[in-house]
């Protein structure tokens, strides 16, 4: 494949950056056992995550107005607050559980791999979380990026053709000259629709053991990869 024209790469974060799942079962068994709950966390985590796209839904129909993530994050946790039968949580404990969506860990490839692809490309998350979540996210991970993208510069949520397009406005840089690099189809189907290339990166277990989505690439992407590293073999 020709790179050439490529000169910016822009990721994916929730599942493909960073891991998600293991970081909120983590902090909520800490919580758990500071507070004595008996949860499911590893369920808590799956049903948060699954929170996600229907609340992203009641904002693209006008059910709901704009909205950043940080925001719906706690919409869906005031519900589960209440399906879990968690009770005698002090607003700042809320406040405090719901910002762990900044404290994700990332995979173990991330830095050293975005270090890597850094050399020759810009590098830039292209999240549905906001602004201020990258923000704090990038600097506890120490995720070296070049500069934060989020849907919020849109007001709308990937797949919307308009938060790839912003990107590449703002970037300074026609659809073609940027690759959206994830581990989820969709994102990858949706930015290479505006002209985007695409690089698909396994994250076989962001779901837990028994992961059934995104096992496998979409054939029409133009760079598969193991992970961040392979991905700098290939392209960087």
């Amino acid at each position: 494949m020709n790179l050439s024209s490529i000169k910016a790469l822009t990721f994916d974060v929730f599942g493909t950056v960073v891991d998600w799942r293991s970081t909120i079962i983590r902090e909520g068994r800490a919580l758990g056992k500071q507070k004595a709950l008996e949860v499911d966390w590893e369920e808590f985590a799956h049903a948060w995550r699954a929170g996600y796209e229907p609340f992203m839904h009641r904002v693209r129909t006008g059910e709901l107005p704009w909205l950043n993530i940080d925001a719906l994050h706690w919409m869906i946790l005031d519900e589960l607050l209440v399906r879990f039968r968690i009770a005698g949580l002090s607003e700042a404990e809320k406040d405090h559980l719901n910002r762990v969506w900044r404290r994700l860990d990332p995979w173990p490839d991330a830095r050293a791999g975005l270090a890597r692809l850094r050399r020759r490309f810009l590098v830039a998350p292209l999240s549905n979380g906001n602004i201020a979540l990258l923000t704090n996210m990038a600097k506890r991970a120490d995720l070296r990026w070049d500069c934060i993208l989020s849907s919020e510069l849109a007001h709308c949520y990937k797949p919307d053709p308009e938060v790839y397009l912003t990107a590449a406005r703002l970037l300074g840089l026609r659809p073609q000259q940027v690759m959206m690099v994830a581990a989820h189809n969709t994102d990858l189907l949706a930015a290479q629709a505006v002209g985007f290339r695409t690089a698909f990166v396994y994250r076989t277990e962001e779901y837990g053991p028994n992961q059934t989505t995104d096992l496998t690439p979409d054939p029409s992407v133009d760079v598969i990869a193991r992970d961040f590293e392979d991905l700098a073999d290939q392209i960087a």
